[in-house]
C-alpha cells in the first residue's frame, strides 16, 4: 500500500508540476510564461528570478518588481567584461512593440534581494509586477532546483578552495 501511495504522490506532483510549466499570465498586451526562481541554500540571501515576456502591443517596460519572500527586489542585467562578469541593477526593462523579452541566466533578470526564507524547489512565490502601461499583476513563480554555482557565478565558495 505504501507503494502505491507514494507512486500516487509522485504522479501528482509530476502532474501539478506539468499544469504549472504551462503557467502563463496575461496583462493588458503582456503575456508572462515560465516565470521561475532559483532555488537557494540555507543563509543565502540572495537569488534570481526568470520568465519570458511577450508583448502584443505597443511598447511597455517592466519598471519593478516585489515579493513577500525578500525584502526588497531588483530589476538587473548581467554582462561579461574582461572575463569579469558584471551584474548591475537597471531603472526598467524595455518591452519593445510586437517583441518577446527573456528574462533568463546571464542577461536580464529579477534579483531577489535580501531573502526572508530559503527558497526551496517545488515552492510557487507570489511576485508583484508593475509595468507602465500595462499595471500591476500578481505572478506565481515555481522555484525549481539549483546546480551549485561554477567558479566565477553569484555564491560560488571559495573556502572550498585550497
Amino acid at each position: 500500500m505504501k507503494k502505491v501511495l507514494s507512486s500516487v504522490v509522485v504522479a501528482s506532483a509530476f502532474m501539478a508540476s506539468m499544469a504549472f510549466a504551462s503557467n502563463e499570465v496575461k496583462v493588458g498586451s503582456l503575456k508572462i510564461e515560465n516565470p521561475q526562481a532559483r532555488a537557494t541554500v540555507p543563509a543565502q540571501k540572495m537569488s534570481g528570478g526568470f520568465m519570458k515576456i511577450e508583448n502584443a502591443g505597443a511598447a511597455d517596460k517592466l519598471i519593478s518588481a516585489s515579493s513577500s519572500v525578500s525584502k526588497s527586489m531588483e530589476l538587473h542585467t548581467m554582462s561579461m567584461e574582461n572575463n569579469v562578469m558584471k551584474m548591475r541593477e537597471v531603472k526598467a526593462i524595455e518591452l519593445p512593440a510586437k517583441s518577446t523579452v527573456e528574462l533568463k541566466p546571464g542577461g536580464l533578470h529579477l534579483m531577489f534581494i535580501d531573502l526572508n526564507k530559503q527558497l526551496n524547489a517545488g515552492d510557487i512565490i507570489p511576485i508583484k509586477l508593475k509595468f507602465e502601461k500595462a499595471g500591476e499583476v500578481e505572478v506565481k513563480f515555481q522555484v525549481m532546483g539549483n546546480k551549485p554555482p561554477a567558479h566565477g557565478q553569484p555564491g560560488h565558495d571559495h573556502s572550498k578552495h585550497h
